[in-house]
């Protein structure tokens, strides 16, 4: 095993992973930005090595300084986190060239999956069912539109080189194909590198359904159960839960069996997830490969006991897995939310800005895996995620509760965040049902806003305290458990 290890991201996911390591007894090495000079997974590892300035193309996108930091270090692996270099294939490539094992699938497999057309034709292969499409990526519109012609409208114009919802457009018609196409392939160029494109049919609202797969350099494969990810804005996730609501023991069976031939025809090692599409009768459809650890592992690590990071560790320094696919049971239900500095009434912009107060949720079945401590700036030039707030209780309907109940005593000032949407999101009958499509945000919340009552009672409060403050005998309160913001705060004016 590691002694040490160097850690090539920043945030939650970084402060995620050091503490593994210090279970497992392995140093770690953080990297930072000059912009996150005073950031927690900073503050949290064994050493920290300055990468640059704030642009990522100078620090934490910078191959050649990150590969030096682990040299320097003396670090013997480099995990990549998620995001940033976790799928480019050259950083595979330059931490192999430089004799430094990288905790992560081979670069022949990131490269591989990572273009959408080439992963097509391998599921193919291997007799998993594909969305309808393009096997071929291409740059001329006009051969798109042909294309979208044969296979009828509405279409889905997809970046081969693609993830994050970057170089997506849905088109319904050909009046709109053309300006599609060049809107994504200019965002695919600038995402990417590469402004290929390839078309797939458009499935109208199906569940977006993933599941979880190790796999180690000895043949074994296994499936760690499914998460329902249908929860989205801008083709991104911000809720996940497992088991899915729409799961039945035979599409269970069915769709881990699929994952485990995209795994074995791939040539995977180490941990991943293979992503479907799961349509309104039943049919489900590859979409595509992420070769890397998923934001929302938290929920399957929940209800199988396993920790992934640990197996990411073992399976990178050549050890076996130490289950098969029968030993791995599910237990309860988890629910994840993505806490991103945003305000979702501006279209979800980002809302940079100091960190003034930050209280964590606590109590049975809550975890929060936090990237900011109180202080932090959040920075403008990078994703937004805060942290992930995961609840685990018996019952899908328990969790649910559960995590309403986290999130309204989950306290972030100083920024905008999207937990005030979250709380309604989670609170509304349709996801209460489990009617979780991916186009369940345009259905039922595309005009959302926040209530304005607590606002107004924020006034009240206020006039009455001025009114009132000078004068104010002393009284005795009943102690309603944790002080809030507005007592913690001190003196204040509005």
């Amino acid at each position: 095993m590691f002694k040490k290890i160097l850690i090539a991201n920043r945030g939650e996911i970084a402060v995620r992973i050091i503490r593994t390591c210090r279970e497992m007894g392995i140093q770690t090495v953080a990297v930072y930005s000059e912009a996150d000079a005073g950031a927690a997974h900073v503050l949290e590892a064994d050493e920290s090595i300055l990468l640059g300035e704030s642009e990522p193309s100078k620090s934490y996108l910078n191959i050649e300084r990150l590969i030096a930091a682990a040299k320097n270090t003396g670090s013997e692996a480099i995990h990549p986190g998620y995001g940033f270099l976790a799928e480019n294939p050259e950083f595979a490539e330059s931490c192999e060239a430089a004799g430094i094992p990288f905790i992560g699938p081979p670069a022949r497999v990131i490269r591989d999956l990572g273009n959408k057309t080439l992963a097509r034709r391998i599921m193919e292969s291997a007799s998993v069912p594909v969305i309808p499409g393009m096997l071929e990526a291409t740059t001329d519109p006009s051969l798109l539109s042909q294309e979208a012609e044969r296979m009828g409208y509405p279409v889905m114009v997809k970046a081969v080189a693609g993830g994050g919802g970057k170089g997506m457009r849905i088109v319904l018609n050909r009046e709109t194909m053309e300006e599609a196409c060049m809107s994504a392939m200019s965002e695919a160029e600038k995402a990417f590198g590469n402004g290929s494109l390839y078309l797939e049919k458009y499935l109208k609202a199906p569940r977006h359904v993933e599941f979880q797969i190790l796999a180690d350099h000895h043949g074994n494969v296994v499936h760690l159960f499914e998460r329902e990810c249908s929860i989205q804005r801008r083709h991104q996730k911000i809720i996940e839960e497992t088991p899915s609501p729409a799961m039945t023991p035979s599409l269970r069976n069915a769709m881990g069996k699929a994952a485990v031939s995209a795994a074995r025809a791939s040539g995977y090692v180490n941990a991943g997830t293979i992503e479907f599409m799961l349509d309104r009768s039943g049919q489900f459809y590859f979409l595509e490969v992420n070769t890397r650890l998923q934001v929302e592992h938290p929920v399957t690590e929940m209800t199988t006991g396993i920790d992934l990071v640990r197996q990411q560790l073992e399976i990178a320094s050549g050890n076996h897995l130490t289950f098969s696919q029968e030993d791995i049971t599910q237990r309860g239900h988890a629910i994840e939310c993505r806490i991103y500095a945003e305000d979702p009434e501006a279209n979800f912009y980002p809302s940079p800005g100091p960190v003034l107060l930050h209280r964590e949720p606590t109590g049975p079945g809550i975890r929060n895996d936090s990237g900011i401590c109180e202080g932090f700036e959040v920075p403008i030039e990078y994703d937004p995620i805060l942290s992930k707030l995961i609840t685990m209780a018996a019952t899908r309907e328990a969790a649910r509760e559960r995590m309403i109940r986290a999130l309204k005593s989950y306290v972030i000032l100083g920024i905008r965040t999207i937990i005030p949407f979250l709380i309604d999101i989670l609170s509304s009958p349709e996801f209460a049902k489990g009617n979780t499509y991916t186009d369940f945000i345009d259905r039922n919340f595309k005009n959302w806003s926040q209530s304005k009552e607590d606002e107004d009672l924020a006034r009240i409060a206020y006039v009455v305290e001025e009114m009132t403050y000078f004068n104010k005998p002393a009284t005795k309160v009943k102690n309603s458990g944790w002080p809030t913001p507005w007592e913690t705060l001190g003196e204040w004016r509005m």
